[in-house]
């Protein structure tokens, strides 16, 4: 039901646009026919444009005013429509409907280029699924999928829901998710995603997230979510647009009764219509909306562009967001001469390879991503709660775990400074000990992330200094700071912690921005002034408190957030003062005459066109 509905709003913005274009073809012929002075009609050509473009322009005013007594560009436009065709200047009124139908086609351009994301997401979201019954196929609508349901994806298909591999191996196309230009190869127990495409092996999964959870539709609410009518500024110009009415008004009455030419009148209400101040900012901002999904930033809120802007320091979590947020294995050492250090990690890795335990798991896919010789299988395995395994590998019986399953094996492992050092840093150490002697010992570890040190050094150059907020100790907190030249510091922080910092920030005038990827991450993220979830690690919990969620968690686009951010602020007041000045030098030329209301509104609408278009470079705006 949501994707007819949604289906069904896009076909209306399709057609809202192709009816424009349609009545600009119309009303354009005949404003030409018109201009010569022939009309194959019994009145002039320009009531064509006039009742096409102009008719709906004057009701919308009217239902404005009526209804809720919003005095907007409409008012004035209507005012200038009927002023022209009561002293029968009949073209310059459907010249000033055509053009004002025209701005307003630039406009929902704009808007839709913005926007493109949501339909090549709606275009990408799996109609249909392969559902197994035992030994039976069938193949369903996409939404009537559940979670739980085994699934089937054929090579060259899109995959339905979020789900598990539970048979089968494959590659997989997630640039949609991810922007990854080069397939991931995925096998039983990886996790796949909605709207990725399957490249090559066919394999089974079950369904973990489906409907409106599954990623592609979390995708879509999120960039439908993103409204420009939210800006603060855009409320400042629509009350400047309310004043300009009134001045307009006066103006064109008191140029009345002192030139006593009603024509002087009319051609400053065409020419003082606030079409350009209004079309400003929105057009500003959805067009930076749209450069920032291009770049992996889905905006949730209209006015986050906004107060991004005005952010003087950013803070982070650690673990997800300057790390990877994974346990990593980063060193091995033998502590006997009958093993080697590779042979104490294929020991390690082997008795690990029926583990659920992270750290388990950790040392396994590290081990085969390194390209380690074939694990042997491991016999007699054993769960040890909170301990560790053990197992009988190539004949040897193997134990992995903490320091206290050691010494309750009464298996003596000699103090080493190295371990020390490593505990200090926020590491896990598994130590390993073969056939009741101690072998050796494994260090794994969250790594930083490969961007994190350029990102941060661009932070600096935009005078947005770091902040790292971590409920880690001290030690490790500081380790993580040191690596990306971090100044300021706050460990152990809890949840409460996160946010009264940033209350003591706002209180002091310091604007913050947020970043993270956990649960406890989002009181932090609702209270900042900008909150940006790691969309791809993130929590549901985090990416629904967050303004801002980064899909593919490449936080090396943060800094051209940031700048885009104050490029767009930057083209707003360009355009506010551009309209403004402009309607100001028109009625001035309108007062002496030198505008007439054709002219005039030629000169008018050309400012809200400029305006339009200036907007439209932020889609393409890269900082340097």
């Amino acid at each position: 039901m949501n994707r007819a509905v949604e289906g069904l709003e896009y076909l209306l913005a399709f057609g809202g646009i192709k009816k424009d274009v349609i009545l600009l073809a119309f009303s354009g012929v005949a404003l030409i026919i018109s201009l010569f002075s022939w009309s194959p009609f019994p009145f002039n050509a320009a009531w064509v444009a006039i009742i096409l473009c102009g008719v709906p322009i004057i009701l919308e005013a009217i239902i404005g005013l009526v209804t809720a007594f919003d005095i907007k560009a409409d008012v004035l436009v209507a005012l200038a429509l009927i002023a022209s065709v009561c002293i029968g200047e009949d073209f310059a009124a459907g010249e000033v409907a055509f053009i004002m139908q025209l701005g307003g086609l630039l406009e929902e351009l704009t808007v839709a280029r913005a926007r493109a994301g949501i339909e090549k997401l709606v275009h990408l979201t799996p109609q249909t699924a392969r559902v197994l019954h035992g030994d039976r196929e069938e193949i369903i609508p996409a939404e009537q999928v559940k979670v739980g349901d085994l699934l089937r994806v054929l090579p060259g298909e899109s995959i339905p829901v979020d789900g598990v591999i539970t048979a089968g191996q494959t590659s997989i196309n997630q640039a949609v998710m991810t922007g990854e230009s080069l397939p991931v190869d995925k096998s039983r127990g990886d996790e796949v995603a909605s709207g990725t495409v399957n490249q090559f092996g066919a394999f089974e999964m079950r369904a973990t997230k489906v409907g409106e959870d599954s990623s592609i539709q979390r995708m879509i609410q999120l960039v439908q979510s993103a409204d420009a009518g939210k800006a603060k500024i855009v409320s400042l110009a629509d009350r400047w647009a309310t004043w300009i009415v009134v001045i307009a008004l006066s103006a064109a009455v008191l140029t009345w009764a002192i030139s006593g030419e009603i024509i002087r009148a009319v051609t400053i209400l065409v020419v003082f219509c606030p079409c350009a101040l209004v079309l400003a900012t929105p057009t500003a901002i959805m067009a930076a909306i749209g450069n920032a999904t291009k770049h992996g930033f889905l905006v949730r809120e209209g006015d986050a562009l906004e107060r991004m802007a005005q952010v003087s320091r950013i803070a982070f979590d650690k673990t997800g967001t300057l790390t990877y947020g994974t346990p990593k294995v980063i060193a091995v050492k033998s502590l006997t001469d009958a093993y080697s250090a590779d042979r104490i990690y294929t020991f390690a890795a082997s008795a690990e390879q029926f583990s659920e335990h992270p750290l388990g798991r950790a040392v396994v896919a590290c081990y085969r991503q390194q390209g380690g010789e074939a694990l042997p299988l491991a016999d007699d395995f054993q769960m040890l709660l909170s301990r560790g395994v053990s197992a009988t590998v190539s004949g040897k019986s193997v134990l992995a775990g903490n320091r206290d399953l050691m010494t309750e094996r009464e298996i003596h492992f000699p103090d080493d400074p190295a371990v020390a050092n490593y505990h200090d840093e926020g590491c896990s150490v598994i130590y390993v000990a073969v056939e009741g002697e101690a072998a050796g010992y494994l260090i794994l570890a969250d790594t930083v992330r490969e961007e994190s040190a350029k990102m941060i050094g661009a932070l600096y150059r935009l005078n947005v200094p770091p902040v790292l907020l971590t409920g880690d100790n001290s030690n490790a907190a500081n380790h993580i700071a040191t690596q990306l030249h971090i100044r300021e510091v706050h460990a152990n922080c809890r949840p409460e912690d996160k946010l009264n910092y940033i209350d003591a920030c706002q209180q002091s005038g310091q604007l913050l921005c947020m970043i993270g990827d956990g649960i406890n991450d989002a009181p932090a993220l609702k209270k900042a002034t900008v909150g940006i979830a790691m969309g791809g690690v993130g929590s549901d919990i985090t990416v629904d408190a967050a303004d801002i969620a980064l899909v593919d968690d490449e936080i090396r686009e943060l800094p051209h957030l940031i700048a885009l951010s104050k490029r767009m602020m930057t083209t707003i007041k360009l355009n506010l003062s551009f309209s403004m000045g402009l309607n100001f030098l028109a009625i001035v030329l309108a007062m002496m005459s030198v505008l007439n209301p054709v002219s005039g509104a030629l000169v008018h609408n050309a400012g809200s066109v400029a305006v339009i278009i200036n907007s439209a470079l932020l889609l393409r705006w890269r900082g340097k």
